[in-house]
């Protein structure tokens, strides 16, 4: 899906900047983009995702900390230990809101 997503959106640029069609198809384009952009469902939909790569990593993250455990060097260890503090007191720094 991403890298499909990423094909479109390179189709897309490449048009826009390749096309002979002018000024007046760009701006129509544009309009269309910022409009999809916009919508609701798909800032919700791009949020919901948001959230979801945060539990994946989230997951990752305790698994890969339990296992290397006690071989990390002091200064990894003290940054995982405050990362994990950070974590439980419920704030959401990654930029998103629950709109």
């Amino acid at each position: 899906m991403r890298y499909r997503l990423t094909f479109i959106t390179g189709l897309a640029i490449g048009y826009v900047l390749g096309s002979k069609a002018g000024r007046e198809r760009y701006e129509q384009l544009r309009k269309s983009a910022r409009r999809i952009a916009q919508n609701p469902a798909v800032r919700n939909t791009a949020e919901s995702a948001a959230l979801g790569g945060r539990e994946v990593a989230t997951k990752a993250f305790d698994k890969v900390s339990a296992k290397v455990g006690d071989r990390m060097p002091g200064p990894v260890a003290e940054r995982i230990r405050a990362l994990r503090e950070q974590r439980g007191s419920g704030e959401d720094d990654w930029g998103t809101s629950n709109t």
